[in-house]
């Protein structure tokens, strides 16, 4: 793949051709704790209007679901919109679609935007353009919570350091929290630039 490239679908149709779950997310306890990490990093207990792209088979779709009043989960791939649809089923108040980011992007606010494993698919222009939608479209006291692999892989467009800075930079959110392995890293950021407990202080 050339750099600067964003992931080519074939990509995506390779990994989804054996099942609906390429990387494990049903089933490793590491992506079951990983998911804790990202929800313990909310800022509140729920939220009005939630989006997800990149939501892939959709078991941190699941996880959002009862933190929300409305969530939109999306992703570029038809097996992984099909398992996310079934897997959400459940819960009324949560839609998935098939929306390309940041090609496409839906025609509402939110205050919840989750970036989960999902931007280092993009090259760094196409990351900034979507952290520029992000900023767009979040409402005044929204979060935006991005988690992401560290290490280098062959299918990898940007780094998870390079598309952590450019969310930032792009967003002009600011960090209210940040944790980090040798594995993997997520960040927080307050479109209000308000902490937790100064949040709840309020």
């Amino acid at each position: 793949m050339s750099p600067g490239q964003p992931t080519p679908d074939g990509y995506f149709d390779a990994v989804y051709a054996n099942g609906d779950d390429p990387w494990h997310y049903r089933t490793r306890w590491f992506e079951a704790r990983k998911r804790a990490l990202l929800l313990a990093m909310l800022d509140r207990p729920r939220y009005r209007s939630a989006f997800e792209p990149g939501c892939a088979n959709g078991e941190m779709t699941a996880a959002l679901a009862s933190r929300c009043e409305a969530l939109l989960a999306a992703d570029r791939h038809p097996r992984a919109i099909e398992a996310a649809a079934a897997r959400a089923s459940p819960a009324a108040h949560v839609r998935v679609e098939a929306i390309k980011v940041p090609w496409e992007w839906p025609a509402q606010r939110f205050d919840l935007v989750v970036l989960s494993e999902f931007c280092y698919y993009l090259a760094p222009d196409q990351v900034a353009w979507l952290a520029r939608r992000v900023r767009e479209s979040m409402e005044p006291d929204g979060l935006l919570l991005a988690c992401h692999w560290r290490h280098p892989f062959d299918e990898q467009a940007c780094p998870a350091d390079e598309v952590h800075r450019l969310l930032e930079q792009e967003t002009g959110f600011a960090r209210t929290a940040s944790y980090r392995e040798d594995d993997f890293m997520i960040d927080a950021w307050a479109a209000d630039g308000l902490r937790p407990t100064q949040r709840e202080a309020g």
